[in-house]
């Protein structure tokens, strides 16, 4: 991911009167054996922080489906709605896919908060989401919803884990910018770190601001701790910041475990000292390898339809073709009911873009993915670079 929206504040789910579920002629809801097979989504496409990516992704990998003639025989009507960082929109977009558009599913959405608004309104209806994006802590906790990416907890374990167990790293500390409920989930996080290496943090603060204007009393604070390591679960604007303040410092040998949130190629350039180095664990393979056979497919669909190679395009595209590929097992008709058994059942699928092959299942909570690429940028390169010839997997219990 590469930005998340400072200071949210994940409102309480918005209660609206749920639309019924419309039924087509045989019977079933979500489609039939005739007409498109609707798709939905919902999105953060205005608001403070926008990642239209998602959906314009998993779009282009439904036009191109339907320019192959479609899932036997029958178009895919795809619908990404805008909850604009509001959960009144979200709730709204949610319940207007679901219950008057009598959706199948919804694949690529890409929200702060939607996960948290509709996760329960999505369990009355039936109905299964493939997240592009999942960001909240509700997209890995509810049995509706199932994200493609590995997410931003899982991503503080894995950055903690390289850090320690690669880096060598000894003193680490954690400065975290809290929005909503999130806290809790990356405690967790923590908590899976020190249980599978049996090391702890030196320090943690997790008060530190989103759009902080000076971060200098945090990284005083951080360095007087003994601190050689921080890891940081910022958006871009405030990592510059962090790392700008311990410049100013002359704290250049700190060494930065950050998470995907900071992986752009905008973010590189703007970076002018990165201490001892930025590490990252990439959710997906790293788009900016340009020769990579990973993401051969992607990039290309991506590049055709002027879409940003993002690794939030990244997560659209495989939530996407994940879907398409189990639907097109279905035998008989394309329903809510057939969609969502199939899914449900399906077996696990491996993709060359991600560590972790993709199943949604019948599980109480979906966080599935744990792999992440380890990527690096180097003072003075502005260029992220591989760090690692493999994936890097938080080790099973």
């Amino acid at each position: 991911m590469r930005k998340i929206m400072r200071g949210v504040a994940v409102a309480a789910a918005v209660t609206l009167a749920a639309a019924g579920c419309a039924k087509d002629g045989d019977g079933g809801s979500g489609g039939g054996s005739t007409g498109p097979i609707v798709v939905g989504s919902v999105n953060a496409l205005s608001g403070a922080a926008t990642f239209p990516e998602s959906s314009a992704a998993a779009k282009a990998v439904f036009d191109a489906a339907n320019a192959a003639g479609g899932v036997n025989g029958r178009q895919i009507s795809y619908k990404a709605l805008d909850d604009k960082g509001d959960p009144a929109a979200a709730s709204a977009a949610a319940r207007e896919i679901v219950g008057s558009d009598n959706a199948v599913a919804l694949v690529g959405s890409s929200s702060l908060i939607e996960c948290e608004i509709n996760n329960k309104y999505y369990a009355q209806e039936k109905i299964l989401s493939m997240s592009g994006i999942g960001v909240d802590p509700a997209c890995f906790n509810s049995p509706n919803i199932s994200p493609a990416n590995v997410g931003p907890y899982h991503d503080m374990t894995l950055t903690l884990l390289y850090g320690s167990e690669v880096l060598h790293q000894d003193n680490i500390c954690a400065l975290l910018e809290i929005a909503g409920n999130t806290l809790p989930s990356y405690q967790a996080a923590i908590d899976e770190w020190t249980k599978i290496t049996g090391k702890k943090l030196t320090y943690m603060d997790a008060t530190v601001p989103y759009g902080g204007s000076d971060y200098t009393s945090y990284i005083v604070k951080a360095r007087a701790a003994g601190c050689k390591a921080i890891t940081v679960n910022p958006v871009e604007p405030d990592s510059i910041g962090q790392l700008k303040a311990a410049a100013a410092q002359g704290w250049n040998d700190v060494t930065w475990l950050l998470l995907t949130s900071v992986y752009s190629e905008n973010y590189a350039k703007a970076v002018s000292n990165a201490g001892a180095g930025i590490y990252v664990p990439a959710e997906f393979y790293p788009f900016t390898d340009a020769d990579a056979a990973q993401n051969k497919e992607w990039r290309e669909l991506m590049t055709k339809n002027n879409i940003p190679l993002t690794s939030f395009s990244q997560g659209g595209y495989l939530a996407a073709k994940y879907f398409l590929q189990v639907i097109k097992g279905i035998k008989g008709d394309i329903t809510r009911e057939s969609v969502t058994k199939a899914l449900q059942e399906m077996q696990p699928i491996s993709d060359p873009m991600v560590g972790t092959p993709y199943v949604f299942g019948k599980a109480d909570k979906h966080h599935d993915n744990t792999a992440g690429w380890p990527i690096k940028l180097m003072s003075g390169t502005n260029k992220w670079e591989l760090s690692a010839q493999d994936w890097l997997r938080i080790p099973k219990n």
